[in-house]
């Protein structure tokens, strides 16, 4: 099983790296996870050319058959059990592999949004997108860990 992040922009933060490979790390035991970087837009370009570029550049990372679910603040919420179970769904539906997508400070483009099968929105507070990535790994862990019985700290 793979994990793959595609996510605009690179995390200077060193806290946020290590944060961020500490999750890597625990989701080895279930899943390999690759982290894929495309460029920031330059903020010189109107945000819907920023959004097309990125988003040309974050869908020619995903395979055809493989299961997508885009960060969006206007996705569906829920719970990290109901998450755990559309994690493992995921998995089954795209062969394997499961591609999250975080879009930039501009979010992400309607074509990008449309290629999603599924919507998902962290929470109606918003976090940085290079916070994003840190807390949807902590969300995958704890996907896998209730999925199996696991504990997990409270």
């Amino acid at each position: 099983m793979k994990l793959v992040i595609v996510c605009a922009g690179k995390i200077k933060e060193k806290w946020l790296n290590d944060g961020i490979a500490e999750y890597i790390k625990r989701l080895s035991r279930y899943t390999t996870v690759e982290i894929q970087e495309v460029p920031d837009a330059p903020d010189s370009l109107p945000v819907s050319q920023a959004l097309e570029q990125e988003g040309s550049k974050m869908l020619s990372r995903i395979k055809p058959g493989a299961y997508v679910i885009v960060l969006d603040l206007h996705g569906q919420q829920m719970p990290s059990e109901e998450f755990s179970r559309h994690v493992i769904e995921g998995y089954e539906k795209g062969g394997a592999e499961l591609v999250l997508l975080i879009g930039g400070s501009n979010g992400l483009s309607p074509e990008v949004v449309s290629r999603a099968n599924e919507r998902l929105c962290l929470s109606k507070m918003t976090f940085t997108h290079q916070m994003t990535r840190l807390i949807i790994l902590e969300q995958v862990y704890r996907a896998f860990k209730i999925h199996f019985g696991e504990k997990y700290h409270k």
